[in-house]
């Protein structure tokens, strides 16, 4: 049985998107590896979030994912600040990383072009960071989209280096884990791009949104002034509402829709109604149980407490290993 990391950004709700692209993934993925699940809230410091958005933002992703289907006995489900051993293998992985590959990294040239205003340590040594959340637990898998490719790339390279400066085998080499041949991308709801909170007001579809909400969302989305012939190709907004109706309608419904598209008998109103209704219906058990989750402070620190007792456990042992071959004397 492999170890797999993921973590999880402490903000924003979660949506269509997250739930299609990963967390169904983690939930058979808990049955068959040692899954560590975090919760990225010292990553969410470079942007000086204020502390009661902070601590309600973490809450409210811990009660998402645990709706979702995160179950803290498969899996260990924890906050990074909750492990101290994180932060103290950060400082030590910092010694030997190198201020020219740390600027080099793409998401780091982003932040500099986004925000010339805020250009602190922690976003420099952001990959450094990242490297000690995975390999505080040795991981071999990490799940990660096609913009963290880089940031595990120079994992791996400071895996290598801490082994080689100290020639010993210990850490291994973590590598992207695959979901399949073909990753899930969800489109949004306004015709281009994917589904996420950064592309723009009414672009998502959040796990938590009401009914009434979701469906005022959906009756806007993008769409055109229909085809022009039979059997044309969909343009990219159209082919975006029949991929989400395929993750949430059964077969018959896509067909029917799809043999009006093709006969040009279309009607987008009734298209969108449709959606709507299927992704209400797939989101309602989620929904009961955020509320259900939400109003149960016991179990929520319960779950908060357990999954910091097994992942402390986890990164004291590498700490322990690492602090010992650097030299480190206790006497």
């Amino acid at each position: 049985m492999e170890t797999v990391v993921s973590g999880i950004r402490s903000t924003g709700n979660l949506h269509l998107g997250n739930y299609f692209g990963a967390i169904r993934n983690f939930i058979t993925m808990q049955h068959e590896h040692n899954c560590f699940f975090f919760i990225a809230d010292m990553h969410a410091l470079t942007t000086h979030p204020k502390p009661g958005d902070f601590r309600e933002s973490v809450r409210t992703v811990l009660v998402e994912y645990l709706a979702a289907g995160l179950d803290p006995e498969l899996s260990t489900i924890y906050i990074q600040s909750d492990v101290p051993q994180i932060p103290e293998l950060y400082l030590l992985m910092n010694m030997h990383a190198y201020v020219g590959e740390l600027e080099r990294s793409a998401s780091f040239k982003e932040k500099l072009r986004k925000h010339p205003d805020n250009v602190n340590a922690g976003l420099l040594t952001y990959p450094v960071l990242m490297a000690a959340d995975i390999v505080i637990h040795r991981a071999t898998k990490v799940p990660v989209g096609k913009d963290q490719e880089q940031h595990l790339e120079m994992t791996r390279d400071f895996a290598n280096r801490f082994n080689r400066i100290y020639e010993v085998d210990f850490f291994p080499e973590p590598y992207a884990f695959n979901f399949g041949k073909e990753l899930v991308k969800v489109p949004g709801l306004d015709g281009n791009g994917k589904m996420g909170k950064s592309e723009g007001e009414g672009n998502a579809v959040y796990l938590r949104d009401s009914p009434e909400a979701l469906k005022k969302k959906v009756m806007r989305a993008v769409t055109d002034s229909g085809p022009t012939q039979e059997n044309q190709e969909k343009p990219e907004v159209i082919e975006n509402l029949f991929k989400l109706l395929k993750l949430v309608s059964h077969e018959s419904t896509i067909k029917h829709f799809d043999e009006s598209w093709n006969k040009m008998t279309i009607r987008y109103g009734d298209l969108k109604k449709q959606l709507a209704e299927d992704m209400i219906a797939f989101t309602a058990p989620i929904r009961g149980r955020i509320a259900e989750i939400e109003a149960d402070d016991v179990y929520l620190k319960k779950v908060i407490k357990l999954g910091a007792e097994k992942a402390r456990e986890s990164a004291a042992v590498t700490l322990s290993r690492v602090r010992e071959i650097i030299g480190f004397t206790n006497f």
